[in-house]
């Protein structure tokens, strides 16, 4: 599997203001408000959850008793908590919150290395809407493959976070304006440099794997929305074109 480090920024030409804003916005959340992923009850106000996007009401559920498979340890599970305004803006909230340390951590890896070039492209406001955008469309992939492909319909209230579907419109993006541009990456334990389409072509093939592989039991398996990575990065490779015109050169 490739894990990138960096990319090489020579031909960049500004700072990247808002990729900087976005990271230290995911940070800030995580550790204040969600308090390194303890405070649970307002992740699970914040959280985006299929059923409410599908039918626009707000759902409460009581807390839980939950059993550990392996060890047998019972634990306490909140149940989903009030959203004290539209549900609908829950495909924004939840894009700024992150289940773990890992989780996070991967997440502004990703959007550190690759997110700065698409900015440096567009310009700091396109740059923002862009993001904001493809996450919001990420967030609906995810809701209608749960409810297309729904074999459970407690599954439809699995709360979905992160910013990995804005991410992966970013990665969309830059496949199709540095396809060349070289990678370093940790590969099969091997240091080495890649074109950007190797890179970032198989973390696609993955996530569309992963995804189709899932499509029969959920649209979130191991804790992992994968169609809402393909959902985000079909729509950064749609988008891309659109929120470039005037900004440098044509794509080839």
């Amino acid at each position: 599997m490739i894990f990138p480090l960096y990319d090489d920024n020579s031909d960049r030409t500004t700072t990247p203001i808002v990729n900087y804003a976005l990271i230290a916005i995911n940070v800030l959340v995580f550790v204040f408000l969600q308090q390194l992923g303890t405070n649970e009850k307002f992740t699970y106000a914040f959280s985006t959850v299929p059923q409410e996007i599908w039918s626009g009401h707000d759902v409460i559920t009581p807390n839980h008793v939950v059993i550990q498979p392996v060890t047998g340890q019972r634990f306490l599970m909140p149940g989903l908590q009030p959203t004290p305004f539209s549900v609908y803006l829950t495909l924004i909230t939840s894009m700024f919150m992150h289940g773990g340390i890992a989780h996070i951590f991967g997440n502004m890896l990703f959007l550190w290395i690759f997110g700065d070039n698409v900015e440096d492209r567009m310009g700091h406001l396109r740059y923002l809407i862009f993001y904001l955008i493809c996450g919001v469309l990420s967030s609906l992939a995810h809701v209608y493959t749960s409810v297309a492909f729904v074999t459970d319909p407690s599954s439809l209230l699995i709360p979905s976070l992160g910013a990995s579907g804005a991410i992966s419109g970013v990665l969309g993006g830059y496949i199709l304006l540095y396809p060349t541009k070289r990678v370093t990456v940790i590969l099969f334990r091997f240091l080495t440099d890649v074109p950007a389409y190797v890179a970032i072509g198989v973390w696609f093939g993955f996530q569309l794997i992963s995804g189709l592989g899932m499509l029969g039991a959920g649209s979130q398996q191991g804790g992992v929305a994968y169609a809402a990575h393909i959902g985000g990065f079909i729509a950064g490779l749609v988008l891309i074109k659109i929120f470039t015109i005037g900004r440098g050169r044509s794509f080839a």
